[in-house]
């Protein structure tokens, strides 16, 4: 499969080179020669062309139908068909970089097709679990602690281009429940940088209530009508783009503003219905965003705060594997899945891993040290889908996060405490920035217990 797809990636790739239109609209997008290369794009020629490389490369119909790269007319004559055909192709990659589909787009007039064209789901190919470019991001997102989610493959091409190497896209779709395990690798800020069409705006709401209610944090920015950030970036508009990605509006503002601006709040009528509906959202929250939230509730409807009645739902029993995960981190139970998918990792990690780096699942990092590999609590996590493995780089840059985030508490902690002289205190803070500063750099630093 991998050989198959990658191959047909380099014939697309040749394409390009050959097909002087498709140059020239990538040429007219602004897309620079770097980026052609470092996103691996191409081009998609006639159907007839794609299926005769394919016949002389060996490849058989099943593995080609299997691999969504040919379909069958649905005419009942069993004729097949190349399913990219004369569109600009972008390769389409897990987080740990293995090709696994395509993005397509037209960059002619033809009417009565698709202008965007993505791989059906395979086996392999599942473009509600996968981001645009996140393979090519994730070492900057762990870095930087924040992700810049747009619309568009064009888009993170032309971001990355910028600067903007931490931006990725969803393939045609919203943002799903199935993208949280990737979103949540590293506990980056999200931003979620939409078009500003009422469909942008329906599924930034959406987007932005999923990760709210699963309390991630992040904001919103929503592009003037018309715009979007492949544009601004051509337009050599990178400084705005900056001070947009900077600006952004909370989830949870975001969520609200959004609820009360579908009603006409002059009407007594209306008003009431724009209060019910915010403070349904609301009830979706914890309780203690619940109560900070209430009076930006009040003060936007301009009522008392007294009339923002919260009404929270009795807790159920714990039975839906939902309510079961609810207090997880995806991202330590990665590396413990990792570790388990491949003992020799922990050669390399012991001398700076201990269970005091993690904040939810230390009993399980103790077995995985301890080589109790048959205890039933790794074992469930062994066999759980919605768990990733990381590679040996992904490992490295998430211990990395996790590390930053212990010596960055433990700094907070020096310095609260009165009991320390000040001798004591200079030396370990001076001690824990350096850790950290190395820590910054990439480097792996051997773990060190200051109380």
């Amino acid at each position: 499969d991998k050989k198959v797809l990658e191959n047909y990636n380099l014939f697309f790739r040749k394409k390009l080179l050959e097909t002087p239109p498709a140059m020239a609209y990538f040429a007219s997008r602004g897309v620079g020669e770097g980026s052609i290369e470092k996103f691996e794009l191409g081009y998609a020629p006639h159907s007839k062309e794609s299926l005769e490389y394919l016949n002389k490369s060996g490849v058989g119909l099943k593995e080609a139908l299997g691999l969504g790269i040919i379909a069958k007319s649905d005419d009942g004559s069993g004729r097949v068909y190349a399913r990219f055909s004369k569109r600009i192709t972008f390769p389409i990659f897990t987080a740990g970089g293995k090709l696994v589909g395509f993005g397509g787009r037209i960059i002619d007039n033809r009417e009565n097709v698709g202008k965007y064209l993505n791989s059906p789901r395979t086996k392999i190919f599942d473009k509600s679990t996968l981001l645009y470019g996140y393979h090519k991001a994730k070492t900057t997102i762990m870095k930087k602690g924040e992700i810049i989610i747009v619309e568009g493959n064009l888009d993170v091409v032309m971001l990355h281009q910028a600067g903007f190497t931490n931006a990725v896209a969803t393939l045609g779709t919203a943002l799903t429940e199935q993208h949280i395990p990737l979103l949540k690798r590293g506990d980056p800020r999200i931003i979620l940088a939409y078009d500003g069409d009422s469909a942008g705006v329906a599924a930034a709401f959406k987007a932005a209530s999923m990760l709210s209610h699963r309390g991630m944090h992040g904001g919103v920015v929503i592009f003037s009508e018309g715009v979007d950030p492949a544009d601004m970036v051509k337009e050599g508009k990178e400084d705005a783009l900056k001070q947009l990605f900077s600006k952004t509006k909370g989830f949870i503002e975001f969520c609200i503003e959004h609820i009360i601006s579908q009603y006409d709040t002059h009407n007594p009528i209306h008003k009431e219905q724009a209060l019910k509906e915010a403070v349904k959202y609301l009830n979706t929250l914890s309780p203690m965003l619940q109560d900070e939230y209430k009076g930006y509730i009040a003060a936007i409807l301009g009522v008392q705060e007294r009339h923002v009645h919260i009404q929270q739902a009795p807790r159920q029993q714990a039975t839906s594997v939902e309510s079961r995960r609810g207090h997880e981190d995806i991202a330590e139970l990665s590396i413990i899945k990792s570790l388990l998918a491949d003992s020799s990792l922990m050669d390399g990690i012991l001398h700076v891993i201990s269970s005091d780096i993690f904040q939810t699942h230390c009993k399980e990092l103790d077995l995985v040290i301890g080589n109790e590999v048959e205890h039933p609590l790794l074992t469930g996590i062994h066999i759980r889908d919605d768990i990733m493995i990381y590679g040996k780089e992904e490992l490295t840059q998430q211990i990395i996060f996790l590390l930053r985030r212990y010596y960055n508490n433990e700094l907070k902690k020096i310095n609260a405490m009165t009991h320390l002289s000040l001798s004591e205190k200079s030396f370990m803070i001076r001690k824990i920035r350096e850790i950290l500063h190395r820590l910054k750099k990439g480097e792996l630093v051997p773990y060190e217990r200051f109380m």
